[in-house]
């Protein structure tokens, strides 16, 4: 049996499902308790003062005095029970109570049940019972305490629970609060890192949270440890690479125009890969988050390459605001996601979408586009898809949309790559959460 169905009725948050717990087993036995007190209290209690009363309205009824004479009686004066006569066209119909006495309806039922001659029961309030019987000339009306047929304050129980119940309930949420706390620490800790900010934690709380959270700190070393020994290596690499080539350049300035342009053309490949290795070493960690309009950064980036001659629109900006980003990692994933478009289409539209939960950089182009099988691939580095895309219009390495990605990630996002409905070519969404 699965419970799928109460999924989207449960709290998402930890505090609220932890405090969803500490609810139900005390509301469960306040419900239970109420129930055993009800049937115990309220009815078993009110069934044996219904019959105690029973029995001496039994007694007067049975000396057959009149009204009159039994309110004159020294019995009645004894049981504390006041008599009147009431007119044929007074008596009531049925017995009336208010819908929210509880007990009213065992003592009408108790009385009703022993008392076959009678004609009705009125509870007006909590101090008064009011029983109607019909004589031979008339009506008489038997009045006496409410309090003779329930018990008096049956309400204390349930307020005494309700009271302590609370109480208790408040001293628990506040020690589990400090139980979860070191959970939460170590919740925003990961977000943080997951978004590329290195946040101060500590490993506190109970010995399973700190076995996590120390977990979490030897994976966090590691990875800055891969990360930093990956852009010193291939920084290292392609620092050493630039020397050769600047002589390449310096030997080539010496040779015929016409010998020097295709050798030329070849190192100035060489140093484009080169800039893309370092931009890829790099990653997307450099610079400080800070608040950047992703709107104006994307219509700069659009205008700078309309400068350079190529067909690049910005469709479509909705919302305003601004979000925590590093303007140079998203800058270079954008103009990375729009050289591709420009390069293996004929244009590209850029559109903007800002809401109050995330950020999405939508690149389209009229290209060949991506298969979807191969979708995942190509966002690995150095991945190359010669049948997806055209490599005489350019020489890479593979690097644009893993250099993308890093940065999407490294913000907390993610690069999505689809089919352009509208231009028929690849659609890149970077969506970030805010």
């Amino acid at each position: 049996m699965t419970f799928g169905w109460l999924k989207p009725y449960m709290p998402r948050s930890l505090y609220g499902r932890a405090f969803l717990i500490l609810l139900l087993p005390v509301i469960s036995v306040m419900l239970v308790v109420s129930v055993v007190f009800i049937q115990r209290h309220f009815e078993g209690v009110t069934q044996q003062m219904t019959r105690s009363v029973t029995r001496e309205v039994r007694v007067l009824l049975d000396t057959g005095m009149s009204a009159e004479e039994i309110a004159a009686s020294r019995l009645a004066s004894l049981l504390q029970v006041r008599a009147e006569a009431v007119p044929p066209g007074a008596m009531p119909d049925e017995s009336a109570r208010r819908w929210y006495d509880f007990t009213g309806a065992v003592v009408i039922r108790e009385f009703t049940r022993l008392l076959p001659d009678l004609r009705a029961v009125e509870l007006p309030d909590d101090d008064a019972v009011l029983l109607y019987f019909e004589t031979g000339d008339g009506g008489m009306q038997l009045i006496f305490d409410r309090r003779r047929v329930s018990a008096s304050n049956p309400h204390q129980l349930l307020v005494n629970m309700v009271f302590f119940a609370g109480i208790m309930t408040v001293i628990a949420y506040l020690y589990l609060r400090n139980q979860l706390r070191p959970i939460t620490r170590l919740a925003r800790a990961a977000e943080a890192f997951g978004r590329g900010r290195h946040m101060d934690y500590r490993p506190a709380g109970a010995v399973e949270v700190r076995a996590a959270g120390n977990a979490f700190v030897d994976m966090r070393n590691r990875i800055e440890r891969q990360i930093e020994q990956r852009t010193l290596m291939l920084s290292g690499v392609s620092h050493d690479l630039r020397t050769p080539l600047t002589r390449l350049k310096l030997a080539l300035s010496m040779l015929d125009e016409e010998d020097r342009a295709p050798m030329a053309q070849d190192v100035e490949d060489m140093e484009r890969l080169i800039n893309e290795f370092l931009a890829f070493a790099r990653g997307a960690q450099e610079g400080e988050p800070e608040p950047v309009d992703p709107v104006a950064l994307v219509r700069q980036i659009v205008e700078d390459f309309q400068r350079g001659g190529k067909d690049v629109t910005l469709a479509m900006t909705e919302g305003a605001g601004e979000v925590l980003l590093r303007p140079g990692g998203i800058r270079r994933a954008v103009e990375n996601l729009v050289g591709n478009a420009v390069r293996y289409g004929t244009r590209a539209e850029v559109s903007v979408l800002l809401t109050a939960k995330s950020l999405r950089i939508r690149v389209e182009d009229d290209g060949p586009g991506i298969p979807e099988a191969q979708r995942e691939e190509a966002l690995k580095p150095f991945a190359r898809l010669d049948e997806a895309r055209n490599q005489n219009l350019g020489t890479g390495v593979g690097l644009g949309l893993s250099i993308a990605m890093d940065i999407a990630r490294a913000h907390g996002g993610t690069l999505r790559l689809g089919h352009s409905d509208r231009l028929g070519g690849l659609q890149a969404d970077i969506v970030i959460g805010r």
